[in-house]
């Protein structure tokens, strides 16, 4: 089959089973996943897995606007409003989850350099799914206002994490500690990022005054979201990022911002539904009998740091108490991010990549498909989503 028609049967798929989610009241981006996976390599083998391979450039795409539209809600009277709360949840959730699997996969008797590694990779979030439920259904309050500024943040945090528990790891199997390799290049990639992202976001907000009509202000977004995302291709920075940090600068910059993010929520509904449908047709069912007790031990610790984390940083934040009872939940979803992580692995430490990608794969697996579930049922208990439309 062609590229044009795996995009027909991949959309009318995820379509088709939208329909059936309504009348299970499962959100739409589990809808999705469930329709790819059904395409995929894994059950029917319509799609292989060739050929999503061969359509990346879709997911890049795709989470550059999940990036830039999270970016688009934070305005500085709602950054003022929330405060520090969010920088201190987010640390206390990602170190905690970072312990919780290095801690308790070490006292289990597991390889030390290896649990170092999955402990910094289970710190990463995926916000597409978050974003997807919250859309969705509309929720709104206390709950959903933190969780998309800590969604933001975490994969930064993620990054500079990941780049200790790497260097320590080098050292553990022989290598040298440098502080470059450990501060310096993560710190550059994130600054560089958010330099990129500020620059392209101020070119945004400018140049949209002189586009009149709707049509052309949509093809100006949609221009500086696939340069943010190019140029992060060329220069080894962090798309996700630079695209929250064009959004975040433009709504905050252009008078024309409302225009410029409803113009963009019309646009990318069919983009996000292909994404998370080749998602789905990338899972590998295949793997979960080979990861065995480790992988149920790193789905049970990534999950009680992530609850546990959170819960403590909301008490020192003194939150709403609802945020302390239900944000940690919505934490749960995990793709690109840590698949990329993976990959990192199996290029610096290949005696220990089979095993951590495999056992990051199930993971990702089970969370892509549980906790859209799980977001939905704690915004719901939360109040910020209505029952009736759930």
């Amino acid at each position: 089959m062609n590229i044009l028609l795996i995009i027909g049967i991949a959309m009318g798929a995820g379509l088709l089973f939208s329909r059936g989610a309504h009348f299970v009241k499962l959100p739409n981006v589990t809808a999705f996943l469930l329709a790819g996976l059904l395409l995929g390599p894994s059950v029917t083998n319509i799609i292989t897995r060739e050929q999503v391979a061969s359509m990346g450039v879709i997911s890049e795409v795709a989470l550059g606007f999940i990036a830039y539209s999270i970016g688009g809600e934070f305005k500085l009277s709602y950054l003022k409003a929330i405060g520090k709360a969010p920088l201190t949840i987010t640390l206390f959730q990602g170190l905690a989850t970072a312990l919780c699997i290095d801690v308790g996969l070490i006292l289990m008797g597991y390889n030390p350099p290896m649990c170092l590694l999955l402990g910094a990779i289970a710190l990463a979030t995926a916000p597409a799914a978050t974003l997807m439920v919250v859309r969705q259904y509309k929720a709104h309050g206390p709950v959903t206002s933190m969780l998309l500024p800590v969604v933001a943040m975490d994969d930064a945090l993620g990054l500079m994490v990941f780049s200790v528990s790497a260097s320590v790891v080098s050292a553990m199997l022989g290598g040298t500690i440098t502080v470059q390799s450990m501060v310096l290049a993560p710190i550059l990639e994130i600054v560089g990022s958010l330099l990129l992202g500020a620059v392209l976001g101020v070119v945004l907000a400018y140049c949209a005054r002189f586009f009149g009509s709707r049509g052309n202000k949509l093809a100006l977004s949609i221009a500086i979201v696939l340069a943010g995302v190019g140029l992060c291709d060329m220069f080894n920075l962090s798309s996700l990022l630079v695209c929250m940090m064009i959004g975040a600068v433009m709504v905050n910059l252009s008078q024309q911002q409302e225009v410029l993010m409803e113009q963009c929520d019309r646009f990318t509904p069919p983009l996000f539904l292909l994404f998370f449908v080749l998602s789905g047709a990338d899972l590998d069912l295949s793997i979960l009998p080979s990861v065995g007790i480790i992988g149920l031990f790193y789905l049970l610790l990534r999950t009680l740091g992530k609850w546990g984390g959170t819960l403590l940083g909301a008490i020192v934040t003194h939150v709403d108490p609802n945020i302390k009872k239900y944000l940690g939940l919505t934490l749960l979803p995990q793709a690109g991010v840590a698949i990329g992580m993976t990959q990192m692995v199996t290029a610096r430490f290949p005696e220990l990549g089979t095993e951590i990608n495999t056992i990051v794969l199930a993971g990702v697996f089970v969370f892509e498909l549980v906790s859209p579930v799980i977001t939905k049922i704690a915004l719901i208990k939360a109040g910020e989503i209505d029952p009736s439309k759930a």
